[in-house]
């Protein structure tokens, strides 16, 4: 029988699951998925479970069940491309082919003391720790988020609804909130976050972090907490392997998501270098692409010449529980209804995956 490994079960690798089973794997085919996790987790949701306004319990999906597919819990220790080996703590799994999918980790850009001292929502464990800190701060303490990009907007935004007597203030490197996306957009985030009480500090720098203390253009600020959302790398496994990466750190991969030099080997989500930001969207348009080219391959069929160019339709963010933002093709949209449609993707991915 031959093996088709899964490392992480992530969007991409879910999305390459539900297109290959339970029809389109060969007979003399298994597929073993390997994750610390029991079961599938809505990563991008994960500020919700920190900032207390979800439970655990709503972020899981479980894996799908079949025949063929065979799930090994734990912690990968060590991917030798050469041999084909995956070591999962004491057990080794061979594979025929394989699909790197272990997502990413906090990037604290050398700042002293950032990994230290601050708090994460990059793992389930990790938000379910920075909540736990959080729900123990006493009124009026001061929670800082570092980094206004869409999870740090996120998170500040459901801490304000959740906990309204703590002081929250958001660290934006910017001069403007999303500056990469139209005016219109950061004025509307803008104006909520003043409307609320959340301190929005532009054209922020952290140069080092202290237990109680951020130093911001290398002025300390007293803080009763800090939560750090200011950038994101590959796992540092990925990083550590023998292939060629950007300067993110991120697999350089050919036009069939394989690894040039291991055309057995394919990268899926945040590990992979792409002409977009790394998003749960793109790691399933990704998966549907390496699910075809899986499929053609066993089918024995030569692969296209040029494969069909991904293509990100926009993003959705909330505001709370009841407002939100979108950008869309090409098109802002906010108030009420970016939060419905937020709600209503959300709503959509668990249904076909739960």
């Amino acid at each position: 029988m031959k093996n088709l490994v899964l490392l992480g079960g992530g969007y991409g690798n879910m999305r390459i699951l539900s297109c290959i089973l339970p029809n389109a794997i060969p007979d003399d085919y298994v597929i073993t998925l390997i994750d610390r996790m029991p079961y599938h987790s809505l990563k991008p949701e994960f500020y919700e479970l920190a900032a207390g306004t979800k439970s655990d319990k709503d972020l899981r999906i479980e894996f799908p069940q079949s025949d063929q597919l065979n799930i090994v819990y734990g912690e990968i220790t060590d991917i030798d491309l050469d041999n084909q080996i995956i070591t999962v703590g004491n057990n080794k799994v061979d594979y025929d082919e394989l699909i790197i999918g272990l997502g990413c980790e906090d990037k604290y850009h050398n700042v002293p003391g950032a990994e230290e001292h601050t708090h994460s929502i990059q793992t389930l464990s990790k938000s379910r720790d920075t909540f736990l800190h959080i729900s123990e701060l006493p009124k009026d303490a001061s929670v800082g988020i570092v980094g206004a990009g869409l999870s740090g907007i996120e998170l500040a935004s459901e801490l304000r609804e959740s906990r309204k007597d703590l002081n929250v203030i958001l660290y934006d490197r910017g001069e403007r909130i999303l500056p990469a996306f139209p005016e219109k957009l950061s004025r509307y985030i803008a104006k909520w976050f003043k409307k609320n009480n959340v301190n929005v500090v532009a054209n922020s720098n952290i140069t080092k972090v202290e237990p109680g203390v951020i130093y911001n253009n290398d002025q300390p600020e007293s803080l009763d907490l800090v939560v750090w959302t200011a950038g994101i790398q590959p796992v540092e496994i990925v990083r550590q392997l023998p292939i060629d990466t950007s300067k993110s750190g991120r697999v350089i991969l050919n036009q069939y998501h394989q690894v040039p030099t291991y055309p057995n080997v394919y990268v899926v989500g945040d590990c992979a270098e792409l002409p977009f930001a790394p998003s749960a969207q793109l790691a399933e348009n990704q998966g549907d692409q390496i699910a075809h080219v899986l499929k053609t391959q066993w089918e024995g069929k030569p692969l296209p010449e040029k494969m069909p160019e991904i293509k990100i339709q926009g993003f959705l963010g909330s505001l709370g529980d009841k407002q939100g933002f979108a950008y869309i093709m090409d098109r802002t949209v906010t108030g009420r209804l970016a939060s419905i449609l937020k709600s209503g993707v959300l709503w959509l991915y668990k249904y076909h995956n739960g």
